[in-house]
Parts: C-alpha cells; sequence; structure tokens
C-alpha cells in the first residue's frame, strides 16, 4: 500500500466541538497536513463552531497554537500555514437551543459545493445538531455527516443515535469513523499481513500461539475528566480502537480494498469472538487506573489530582483509565486461539499503567500465554504473534 496525495473538489468543512481536544490534537493539524500537501481545491472553507464566544481571528489564533503544539516543527511552512489559517472562520453555534444555526446558514451561503459536518462533540450532542441541521434547511444532497465514537453508551443508545440521524440524512451521507485507523502503523497492518510473501502463508494459528495487542499512550485524561468520568477505558479505548486493530490482526483477506469487503471480514471477526459473561469478568479482564507519577520525564498527577485549566479539582470518582482483557476467536486462521488487549491512558508501562505492574495482569499474561487446546506441535510457532505497540 502507498500513499497517494488526490486532490479534492472545493468544499465547506463545519467542525462542530472546533474548540475542543479533538480538534485542537488531530483535526486542524490534519487539515493543515492535508493544505501543506496542496490537497485543496479553491474555494475550500473550514468553519469552527462551538458555545464559546470567539472571533475568526481568536479562532485562527487557536489553530495556529493547535498547528505549532501538535505538528512536527520540520513539517510547519509558514507560507502554507498562513494560507491555511486564512481559510478559518468561526459561528457560534449552541446544539441544544439552535441559536447560531441561522448565522451558519449565511456564512455557508447558497452554494452547492461538498457540505462536511464533523461532530467533535459528545454522543448526546449528535442528534440535537443533525436535527438543527435539517430544521434551518442546511443538509443538501451534496452533504455528508462524520460522526466520531463513541456512539451511544450501549447497544440501545448506539441504535437510537443511528435512528435520529438516520431521520435527518441518507445513509449514504453519514461516516461513523474511528481516527485511530488513520495511524500509519494501523494502516500498514494491511499490507504487513496481505502483501508480504514472508508474513502471509505463516499469519495463523498453526504458527502463532496468542497475539497481544498493546495501546500505551502517554496522554492523559487532560481536560477530558468530565467525559471520561462516564467512559473509561473500556468505552473509549476497548470497544472501538482496540477492537479495530484485533480485526486487522485477525480478519482474512477481502476481496477487495473497497470498503464494505473490508468491513464484511471484520464483521467475521466479531462474530467470531466468544462473548465474555458478567461471571467470567473477573477471569478474564483486569482493571485499573494510572497513578501519580512520570510520563516522558515530566511529572503527572493521578485521578484524584487532575488539573483542568487553572483549577485543580479534588477527589472524586474516576472510572478505569486502564484495562486489559483475554478474548478468544474461533475462525478459519485463528481457531480457536486467544488474543490479549490492554490500554492505558497516559504514561510508559514501567511507571503509571497499574494493569501492567499489578499480578492480576501478571496472571492474564501468564494463562493467555498457557496452551489450552490441542495443537499440532510440529509446526513451528512464535510464543507471541505480534506486540503491536502504538
Amino acid at each position: 500500500m502507498t500513499s497517494q496525495i488526490i486532490p479534492v473538489d472545493p468544499f465547506d468543512f463545519i467542525i462542530f466541538g472546533g474548540t475542543g481536544d479533538l480538534s485542537e490534537r488531530k483535526l486542524l493539524p490534519a487539515l493543515y497536513h492535508r493544505q501543506r500537501d496542496h490537497q485543496f481545491s479553491e474555494p475550500t472553507r473550514i468553519i469552527g463552531g462551538s458555545r464559546s464566544k470567539m472571533s475568526d481571528e481568536e479562532f485562527r489564533a487557536f489553530a495556529r497554537k493547535a498547528i505549532l503544539e501538535h505538528v512536527q516543527a520540520q513539517y510547519v511552512d509558514e507560507a502554507e500555514l498562513k494560507e491555511f489559517l486564512g481559510r478559518l472562520s468561526y459561528v457560534s453555534v449552541d446544539a441544544k437551543s439552535g441559536d447560531g444555526f441561522a448565522k451558519l446558514k449565511k456564512a455557508l451561503g447558497h452554494s452547492d459545493v461538498i457540505r462536511v459536518f464533523y461532530l467533535a462533540v459528545a454522543p448526546g450532542l449528535f442528534g440535537d445538531i443533525s436535527d438543527k441541521l435539517k430544521e434551518h434547511s442546511l443538509v443538501t444532497p451534496n452533504s455528508r455527516i462524520v460522526v466520531e465514537k463513541p456512539i451511544g453508551r450501549d447497544l440501545a443508545s448506539a441504535q437510537a443515535l443511528n435512528d435520529l440521524i438516520g431521520d435527518d440524512f441518507g445513509e449514504h451521507q453519514i461516516f461513523r469513523i474511528d481516527h485511530y485507523l488513520g495511524k500509519e502503523t494501523v494502516q500498514n497492518l494491511m499490507a504487513l499481513r496481505f502483501a508480504n510473501a514472508l508474513y502471509e502463508p505463516l499469519w495463523n494459528s498453526a504458527h502463532i500461539d496468542h497475539v497481544q495487542i498493546t495501546v500505551s499512550e502517554t496522554v492523559g485524561l487532560e481536560d477530558r475528566v468530565t467525559y471520561y468520568d462516564k467512559a473509561g477505558a473500556l468505552r473509549d479505548m476497548v470497544q472501538n480502537h482496540i477492537l479495530q486493530l484485533l480485526c486487522l490482526v485477525a480478519m482474512e483477506a477481502p476481496a477487495s480494498m473497497e470498503a464494505n469487503a473490508v468491513r464484511d471480514e471484520k464483521l467475521k471477526v466479531l462474530n467470531s469472538l466468544k462473548r465474555i459473561n458478567g461471571q467470567e469478568a473477573p477471569r478474564h479482564t483486569v482493571r485499573g487506573q494510572y497513578r501519580a507519577g512520570a510520563s516522558a520525564g515530566r511529572p503527572t498527577v493521578g485521578p484524584t489530582g487532575t488539573t483542568i485549566g487553572r483549577r485543580r479539582r479534588g477527589p472524586r470518582r474516576i472510572r478505569g483509565s486502564s484495562r486489559a482483557c483475554r478474548g478468544r476467536a474461533k475462525s478459519p486462521r485463528s481457531t480457536p486461539r486467544q488474543s490479549a488487549r490492554e490500554t492505558a491512558r497516559r504514561g510508559e508501562p514501567s511507571d503509571n499503567a497499574l494493569p501492567r505492574t499489578s499480578p492480576e495482569f501478571a496472571e492474564l499474561q501468564r494463562t493467555t500465554a498457557r496452551r489450552e487446546v490441542p495443537r499440532d506441535d510440529s509446526a513451528p510457532r512464535c510464543r507471541s504473534s505480534a506486540i503491536t505497540a502504538l
């Protein structure tokens, strides 16, 4: 797989939650890279929207600071950055009350270019924003709506959100995405598996004992304490990012690289996973929180002393920020081998990630590697297929 820069038609890109964490760390830097690679055609516009009162110039200053902080210095070109910032504008909107949507409609005008509404907000606002866009006649045949994980808290709420958005947009206009799949290492997994003549014949249960997938991040809760107190590591990382990685590791080769063909093979992996019920959970999962310590050479605080802006929030209950679990998949390639998945929000495993240093996690790793099913011992195999650290 090789990357290819393809210029796109002019479009309007509207970021709801334009001043939030996702916009600051991911979206604005990613859009700047598209500018730097000359992928935009004229006239392409990027409009930030949130409840905060902010002028266009203040939003551009926010974007400039985000790019300088989250884009490597060698990729920052002042001329390209200036041109990129010139595309930006800002509209204050309130998803609940509907304030500001008339102003957004005026800013967009009657252009028939592609409109992308990117919802970088809490899932509880997805339906409100979708309804307000339809109510103010902002949904055109060329519109798309992009929703990020988590889409709901459980199956029922996810179905309800899909129904709400589906009332305002056609299914072909709705894009449910996982930004983790944009990481270069993740994208390289399919090339490593299916285009590598050395690995492809060996990537199966005859040669691989088990798989360990590790997601150990240096980013902590930062200013997302409220979100993480409701979501925790299980909903934030395991049910989306890590399951996507598991699918890429365990899936069969798709008939083509088209989205639907890849999705079909991923679904086969998910359907083959053995469900963990409540009684089995303590045997197959470990939950924990990171402690105060050090990360990247700097001191960090634990959940009871998380700093939000300039205020230090006192002791409170924070859901698990670290999670490890073991699962089994039954498929032609993996029958019936095991995989272990772990994630830690903040910190190198040696100092902050509680599960990796706990006796419970050590036992989970030990029993994952234990042979529990008959297999052909005459075939050469790896004890641990791959430890994917991202």
